[in-house]
């Protein structure tokens, strides 16, 4: 692949979308006292992992700002994680889900923490100015 333009050409994106619309189609099952609790928490956070990806690539022209953001991603993607737990705990989805999820936010986490680690293959550098 060249030269990635966009957030959304990034593998982490495509799989945290994916997982995320994927826990929003198993949430609607959930019964509805989880609605403000389970259901919210669960969604929130895997759009999280997304958004803040998303809001994290738009700023690599600093790098803290853009390891930060990667760092809040990685944090809420952890979070998702003990939401699936908790959904398969209490009967939600099945041990198979749940697995899939785990696994998936496993890949998640590792390239999140690869992009953090080597963060300088990501920024943006200044370009140095003309001088005339």
């Amino acid at each position: 692949m060249g030269k990635i333009r966009s957030y959304k050409e990034l593998r982490v994106y495509k799989a945290a979308m994916e997982a995320a619309m994927k826990i929003f189609e198993l949430s609607k099952k959930f019964p509805p006292e989880e609605r403000y609790s389970l259901t919210d928490q669960m969604r929130r956070a895997s759009r999280s992992v997304c958004s803040n990806l998303g809001e994290g690539w738009r700023k690599r022209r600093y790098p803290a700002y853009f390891i930060s953001k990667l760092s809040d991603s990685e944090g809420e993607a952890e979070e998702t994680r003990v939401w699936v737990e908790f959904a398969y705990r209490c009967r939600y989805i099945t041990a198979d889900e749940a697995n899939d999820l785990d696994s998936t936010y496993d890949g998640i986490l590792a390239q999140l923490v690869n992009m953090i680690f080597n963060h300088e293959d990501w920024v943006i550098r200044p370009s140095k100015a003309r001088r005339g």
